[in-house]
């Protein structure tokens, strides 16, 4: 039997140009070349930062608090149809012997999917649960003095964690090992884990149904061309061996996608179901992805990505606030806990006051509520104005703005007799503002946190 390529999975990052980069650094073809691993869009595994120096805190500051929201870490393909699908489709062209050897060991990949990943569809990972629980340590460490006791009245208050998850059980189980690692390290957090449908309103507002751009012309027109780069056949003949068998019985289009998605999601598998699907298919499993050439996946992605920059509403051709104004509910959650955890560090009330101190403010939810909102905020790497869909990943990147865990973590700063100062980590890298200063302006990355409330409730209201 014929063998794939046994090179190492593309998937595993070096310390290269995505983790040393600003998150909204410019991408070229060049890049994506190198890296293929970026054409795995949101599917893409979130890396801990390296080489990162935070700039140094104004003299007198200290945090006192975090606001935060993540999405979920990696987890399973959303749709365990879609696993059964290529399992079915592969099947049904084996009994007619239609099948390539490359076909047959696909067959046997896409068998252990539909049997052992299918009835997991969308739950988190093992590889997801990590993911938190570094992002959990790094804040711990970066941040420390959050978390410590208070000294009320001569007493010590052990200030708690709020936090808030989608009803989705991967925003949970996210949640919950977010949480368990801030406690692992200090034991003495006080958390408060909630999820409900009543928290969605903020957590998690966006309606896929109500974003239909398929009759926005201007959007549609640039789109369109992109797709049409994108060309199924040649990766099809490598799994079937009758072209006619192809056009009466494969929705091509259907499958070469079904087909990407999956193959780049293993990157965030664990590794027996890794393990299990390369004894069945004799080859690593990471090798199903490199059935697509870097032309191919590049090709893809720079239509998937047009997508997605579709959904912000940041795109000229579109020029509609939907997918923004999903995100307003979160933004303005963000603001009244803020002001909440602000109002109660200046009272000081002791804790049988019925006031307790909060450290931090977490939400766990999901990419198509932190993307809208990184819009919204007009963070660097979510702003871009780009008509020309061709030239996007030059200045806008799905892959970095919503990766798996993808994270926005705003730190509060005190001093005494001095504003409150915010400084913003988009996974965990400091982020410029848009926000203009009124007075006593600080150095950038940092901002009185009265000017970007504000700001920001002045966008809320326009």
């Amino acid at each position: 039997m014929k063998k794939m390529d046994f090179a190492k999975g593309i998937f595993v990052l070096a310390a290269g140009f995505f983790l040393v980069a600003p998150v909204n650094a410019q991408v070229s073809d060049a890049d994506l070349a190198k890296h293929p691993e970026y054409t795995s869009s949101n599917y893409l595994t979130y890396q801990e930062p390296i080489n990162i120096k935070y700039t140094k805190v104004p003299a007198g500051y200290k945090p006192f608090y975090i606001s935060h929201y993540g999405r979920h870490g990696s987890r399973y393909h959303h749709s365990g149809e879609e696993y059964t699908y290529l399992f079915e489709t592969l099947a049904k062209a084996d009994s007619a012997q239609k099948l390539t050897e490359l076909g047959k060991q696909a067959l046997a990949y896409a068998k252990i999917l539909a049997t052992d990943a299918a009835p997991r569809k969308g739950d988190l990972t093992q590889v997801g649960v990590k993911q938190h629980e570094g992002i959990a340590s790094r804040m711990s460490k970066n941040f420390g003095e959050v978390f410590k006791d208070w000294n009320i009245g001569g007493k010590k208050v052990t200030p708690y964690v709020r936090s808030y998850a989608s009803t989705s059980g991967r925003c949970i189980v996210s949640m919950a090992a977010f949480i368990g690692e801030l406690r692992a390290l200090n034991p003495k957090i006080k958390p408060e884990l909630v999820s409900g449908k009543s928290y969605m309103k903020f957590i998690s507002a966006f309606d896929w149904g109500k974003l239909d751009y398929s009759k926005v012309k201007t959007y549609t027109d640039e789109s369109d061309k992109l797709w049409k780069n994108v060309n199924p056949q040649p990766f099809l003949k490598k799994l079937f061996n009758d072209s006619n068998y192809i056009v009466k019985n494969i929705e091509a289009d259907k499958f070469y996608n079904r087909f990407f998605e999956i193959a780049t999601s293993l990157q965030g598998m664990d590794k027996p179901l890794l393990d299990d699907i390369a004894q069945a298919a004799k080859v690593p499993a990471d090798s199903f992805v490199n059935l697509f050439t870097t032309e191919e996946k590049i090709a893809r992605w720079k239509a998937q990505n047009a997508w997605w920059y579709s959904l912000v509403g940041t795109s000229p051709l579109i020029n509609r606030p939907d997918g923004l104004n999903f995100a307003k509910p979160t933004l303005q959650n963000i603001l009244e806990e803020a002001d909440e955890a602000i109002a109660v560090d200046t009272a000081r009330k002791p804790a049988n006051a019925g006031t307790k101190p909060i450290a931090a403010t977490l939400r766990f939810g999901h990419d198509a509520t932190l993307l809208p909102l990184s819009a919204l905020m007009q963070l660097p790497l979510a702003s871009a104005k780009v008509s020309d869909l061709s030239k996007l990943h030059e200045q806008w990147t799905d892959f970095r703005i919503i990766p798996m865990a993808a994270n926005l973590q705003m730190v509060f700063y005190k001093a005494p007799n001095k504003p409150v100062l915010v400084k913003v980590l988009y996974n965990e890298i400091e982020q410029t503002l848009p926000v203009p200063c009124s007075e006593k302006c600080p150095a950038a990355p940092y901002y009185r946190w009265d000017d970007i409330r504000n700001f920001y409730s002045a966008l809320l209201k326009n």
